[in-house]
């Protein structure tokens, strides 16, 4: 137990950031506290709009639309447990996406938060609070980094690993911003949400895969 204690309290410490963070938001857009944040960063990011960057933009949406997102997790799925024999994490890829896409679906149901209508490029339908594209993005690129970051052992490939992920998500949540069907404190409220899935997630596995491999571990001598 002692072995795992370090570990447990940083897990706990992250889990107990991102729920505080996800409640300040989810506080704050219910007594109107952040809608000067919101409008601030609408502004910035809609003024950067030009046809080009529209395009871009609405690509990086589909990307991050459900379609997509369960096309790359069941490929990656089918890649980790039938090419990789990495069955373990196969799994795990698909819990994280599918929970991620369970818990933003109950979220939205219970803020019912409208979206925004200062400028609307693409018309999508549903609730605004937390965005589903940045969570799913959030969870199937993070979880793609933590299985491939234990499988790669070279420091550039791990750099290049986080950046490309870094840029994945923030692009896909910026997309949705951009396009004008979410409010900044949806996308942030939807990567915070995430990460608190994914880290409880990962930890759940982590425990697991641990115990299992205590059973199987051989027994020394002076045991």
């Amino acid at each position: 137990m002692r072995e795992h204690s370090p570990r447990l309290l940083i897990v706990f410490a992250l889990c107990i950031g991102f729920g505080a963070a996800f409640g300040y938001i989810a506080t704050a857009i219910g007594n109107d506290t952040i809608a000067g944040f919101d409008t601030t960063v609408i502004g910035f990011v809609q003024g950067l709009e030009v046809p080009w960057l529209t395009s871009i933009m609405k690509t990086f949406t589909w990307i991050g639309s459900g379609y997509v997102v369960a096309s790359i997790a069941m490929i990656g799925f089918i890649g980790l447990y039938f090419a990789l024999r990495y069955r373990q994490q196969a799994f795990l890829l698909i819990a994280v996406v599918a929970g991620s896409i369970l818990l933003n679906s109950i979220l939205k149901n219970y803020f019912k938060r409208e979206r925004p209508d200062i400028h609307r490029i693409l018309d999508v339908n549903g609730f605004s609070f937390p965005s589903g594209h940045s969570m799913m993005a959030f969870a199937l690129y993070a979880i793609i980094a933590y299985i491939a970051w234990r499988n790669v052992k070279t420091t550039m490939s791990r750099v290049l690993l986080i950046l490309l992920t870094a840029f994945m998500i923030i692009m896909i949540g910026t997309s949705r911003i951009y396009l004008g069907v979410h409010y900044p404190s949806d996308v942030i409220g939807g990567f915070v949400a995430s990460a608190l899935w994914l880290t409880f997630a990962i930890s759940i596995y982590a425990y697991f895969k641990n115990k299992r491999e205590k059973k199987e571990r051989p027994l020394r001598v002076d045991e």
